[in-house]
């Protein structure tokens, strides 16, 4: 049994892949994008509850049949806690519900635990934010090396994965950061989609109720003649892609 800091459960997700999904949102995260709609999952040692696999599991299995899709772990970061996440998903799969990770991609090195946790994945949600590195760690304070890194690493095991790939006002609604995506995307033929997702700023609630500083406050939507235009930089490339 492997013990986990988990954030929050949702019995009825229908935006975290396919179908009617079980959502788990775990504690803890690396990094600190300006527009987390999550920032609340931030801290590993505070915050959320402390389950086991096993517990969280029965949670889902309760409810298993009123699941068309399955089981979504998301964040904060899942990778932080491959091992409670690995364990759970094992469970799940032998159960016969399908498991979507959704993660940031950060993690310096493919350990034994994030093996078992991909070995035990149905699909993959992988956030990559910005291809450019400056710009990227202007968004969210770390580097992009080890998202693109698992990006590749996902490619070398024929993962199945979506990404997903905010649009932000002075951050990524620049059509060169999606042409740039899209080339690196386009070698990847485990790539089913790009999901082209518009900033909100519909979290910006947990930031005032933790003190913290929302810096995206002026920042409005991608229009559609913009998000238009991001979608094109992938199309063009081969790439299938929608908002």
């Amino acid at each position: 049994m492997s013990l986990g800091r988990v954030h929050s459960q949702d019995s009825f997700g229908t935006v975290d892949g396919p179908g009617i999904r079980y959502v788990v949102f775990m504690q803890g995260c690396h990094m600190r994008c300006r527009y987390c709609h999550n920032r609340d999952t931030w801290d590993l040692r505070e915050g959320g509850e402390v389950k086991s696999h096993e517990a969280v599991f029965q949670d889902i299995y309760k409810v298993r049949n009123f699941l068309s899709g399955g089981v979504t772990v998301t964040g904060g970061e899942p990778l932080i806690q491959a091992e409670f996440v690995a364990d759970l998903f094992a469970e799940c799969r032998k159960a016969g519900i399908h498991t979507c990770l959704d993660t940031n991609g950060f993690t310096k090195t493919i350990t034994e635990p994030v093996e078992r946790l991909l070995a035990n994945t149905d699909l993959v949600l992988l956030d990559l934010k910005q291809i450019d590195e400056d710009m990227h760690q202007k968004l969210t304070y770390v580097t992009n090396r080890h998202p693109l890194n698992f990006a590749r690493y996902l490619h070398e095991i024929n993962k199945p994965v979506w990404i997903r790939y905010v649009v932000v006002e002075g951050y990524t609604v620049d059509p060169q950061y999606a042409a740039r995506m899209a080339e690196f995307i386009a070698l990847m033929k485990n790539v089913e989609k790009v999901e082209i997702l518009p900033y909100h700023s519909l979290g910006v609630h947990k930031w005032d109720l933790l003190k913290d500083t929302y810096e995206l406050e002026s920042v409005t939507p991608p229009t559609t003649e913009q998000l238009e235009a991001i979608k094109a930089e992938f199309v063009k490339r081969g790439v299938v892609a929608a908002y």
